[in-house]
């Protein structure tokens, strides 16, 4: 059995072992053996979605008692799992594709049992970030995760910022409704010339690795040329030393004429909200939005384009 072997490098006295088991994250050969034979030694598996776990145990002839646990599970099935461990009884716990806890359920468990002394155990296996990383070849040996980037605000605008001044490569997973939205305000804070990709469907079979820079990728989206389907991870090359990170303010204060240094890229996208909150006024007031934003264009020596677009309001 899994869990008992090693059992002496520590945990909870009498209570069974949590293994997060990293699954596929889409061609369904590439789960680890050991990953294959802790499922199957396991008397439990607490999957986010049974039926694709079922799915996977299938094609690998593996079989095992499977109850969901997923971000709406809510307190009652953590205390199930977390009481079925204090049992004795080993515990595996997998998500869709990828690793329990890396922008997936399964953190709070972790957290649960580690906290009361019990014994975690890795199950490493396949990795969108890491896969990213690797086919893109901008990353280079440091690079940064943000996961999922908030969908407005003030957090958004901030991590945004963070983007732009880090001269790491950063890599982050979006949703494929919203990666032109993202593609978007990354080209404004970064500078559209940033060199990036948008790694779609990795592993699967409609795998797609899109390569260029910011702007070029926006308008990939916009033809179509990268479909909004699909798992997708985004790959930013860092900000290149001695360069500011936000190439988008430098040419729009060059337009205006204005002199002194360049605002940091927090700065911008402040002034940018601000500017955006302007325009929106003189809509309420009666004014085609094209007017509007032309008007607090020229006042501010932002972009016209930028203070035109409307951001879709959050679901």
């Amino acid at each position: 059995m899994p869990g008992r072997v090693n059992a002496e490098d520590g945990g909870r006295e009498g209570g069974g072992t949590l293994f997060v088991v990293s699954t596929p994250i889409g061609n369904l050969a590439d789960v680890t053996l050991r990953g294959l034979e802790v499922l199957a030694a396991v008397p439990l598996i607490a999957a986010e979605d049974t039926r694709i776990t079922r799915r996977l145990m299938g094609r690998h002839g593996v079989d095992g008692r499977l109850v969901s646990f997923h971000a709406r599970s809510g307190p009652g099935r953590l205390n199930e799992l977390l009481a079925h461990l204090r049992s004795g009884a080993d515990l595996a716990v997998v998500t869709d594709a990828g690793t329990p806890g890396i922008s997936d359920p399964g953190e709070e468990l972790v957290a649960a049992w580690a906290a009361e002394g019990g014994r975690v155990v890795p199950i490493p296996g396949a990795s969108a970030v890491l896969a990213a990383v690797a086919v893109r070849g901008i990353a280079g040996p440091q690079w940064a995760f943000e996961g999922f980037l908030p969908r407005g605000g003030r957090e958004r605008r901030r991590r945004l910022a963070r983007i732009a001044d880090d001269e790491r490569a950063t890599v982050l997973f979006e949703a494929p409704t919203r990666l032109e939205v993202t593609l978007r305000d990354l080209a404004e804070v970064c500078g559209g010339e940033r060199p990036a990709a948008v790694c779609r469907e990795l592993t699967k079979l409609h795998e797609q690795v899109a390569r260029g820079t910011l702007e070029e990728l926006v308008a990939a989206v916009e033809a179509g040329t990268i479909p909004r389907r699909g798992e997708i991870a985004i790959v930013v090359a860092g900000r290149r030393p001695g360069r500011h990170p936000d190439a988008t303010a430098q040419r729009s204060s060059r337009r205006a004429g204005l002199e002194g240094d360049i605002q940091p890229a927090d700065e911008y996208l402040s002034a940018l909200a601000e500017a955006r909150a302007a325009v929106d006024a003189l809509v309420g007031s009666g004014l085609a939005r094209g007017e509007a934003a032309r008007r607090v264009s020229e006042r501010t020596g932002l972009p016209r384009r930028a203070l035109y677009r409307v951001d879709p309001e959050p679901s």
